[in-house]
């Protein structure tokens, strides 16, 4: 089979569409995909760049998430069959013409949703999912601060928060990407090249109930004046520093609890496994898809011969939302 292999650590060019070793057939619990496309992530970008590795045992393949239709299925697999149409939560492999996935992080492809489209979710939706709903308790009323509101993450955190009844306030670079969040249903708009977001935000608002952080350090101690009383900061990306100085004072004058979660490393099943979200995204999630209140928001469709382009699409100004390689057009 092919898939996407690294000549080494470094930018977009080192990725090739080569020959590999054909995947084995499915073990116990494991289905085995056809993939007609893979949703691209940050995390695949670092992981280019040598800078996220892959958990141990996991394939050295980049792709977080794929959709396309089961090949095979392995022992023990009772809820899908050779046919289905699906997408994916993978810990790795998903730029390949196929994949092995545990069954259990696997789900229908949402009705009236298209293929491709659908595999620009199970990494979102994961995320989006896990930490605001069952972590933070996100529910109706609340103010929801997202930033990096034109991300894949960002576009959906604001469609969930709506669908739940919510506030959204984001932050993003320039105002095309405010006006598609603004779209999306986000009613606070403030571009962090320009404004403060704490002092715009406290302009309006008393703070956030949640903040949703895709910069770690950069951004700690803002984050902090920028939550409300009994407020949830969930930190969920590191792209401004993993190390910085946090005033435990401010925090408890606000009884305000941080929380720092990754999906990649969870477990498959267990307490707070991936398991777990995908039986909840299952349950809540997908028939807001399915209605059309949530929808993945593509920014473009890439062939996966030209992978490169992807990676620069999504590290650019250009893209609001995700952007999805075609393997089925390789």
């Amino acid at each position: 089979m092919y898939a996407v292999t690294l000549d080494g650590f470094g930018g977009p060019e080192v990725m090739k569409w080569a020959q590999v070793e054909d995947l084995p057939a499915p073990g116990p619990g494991q289905v085995l995909i056809d993939v007609v496309a893979a949703g691209v992530n940050r995390a695949d970008l670092l992981q280019r760049q040598g800078l996220y590795p892959p958990p141990p045992g996991a394939s050295e393949t980049l792709g977080l998430e794929v959709s396309g239709v089961i090949a095979e299925v392995g022992p023990g697999v009772r809820d899908w069959r050779a046919g289905d149409t699906v997408c994916a939560l993978l810990s790795g492999g998903g730029y390949a013409e196929r994949v092995l996935a545990p069954a259990s992080q696997v789900l229908p492809v949402p009705d009236g949703l298209d293929v491709a489209a659908a595999s620009a979710l199970p990494e979102v939706a994961a995320t989006v999912w896990s930490n605001l709903v069952m972590t933070a308790g996100l529910h109706s009323g609340q103010l929801l601060l997202i930033h990096g509101g034109g991300s894949g993450i960002g576009t959906h955190a604001i469609q969930v928060a709506r669908a739940l009844g919510a506030r959204v306030a984001v932050t993003a670079g320039s105002d095309y990407k405010l006006e598609r969040c603004r779209e999306l249903g986000a009613t606070a708009l403030i571009n962090y090249r320009e404004h403060d977001f704490v002092t715009t935000l406290h302009s309006e608002y008393p703070g956030a109930d949640i903040i949703l952080d895709n910069m770690g350090a950069a951004y700690l101690e803002r984050n902090v004046e920028a939550l409300a009383e009994d407020g949830h900061l969930v930190v969920i990306g590191m792209q401004g520093g993993v190390k910085a100085e946090l005033n435990l004072g401010a925090l408890l004058g606000k009884r305000g609890s941080i929380h720092a979660t990754n999906l990649r490393r969870r477990p498959e099943h267990g307490r707070g496994s991936k398991a777990d979200i995908i039986t909840e995204l299952r349950r809540h999630l997908w028939p807001m898809i399915s209605e059309g209140t949530v929808a993945p928001v593509v920014s473009a469709e890439v062939p996966v011969t030209d992978a490169a382009r992807a990676h620069r699409l999504l590290d650019s100004d250009e893209t609001v939302g995700k952007v999805v390689l075609r393997i089925d057009e390789a």
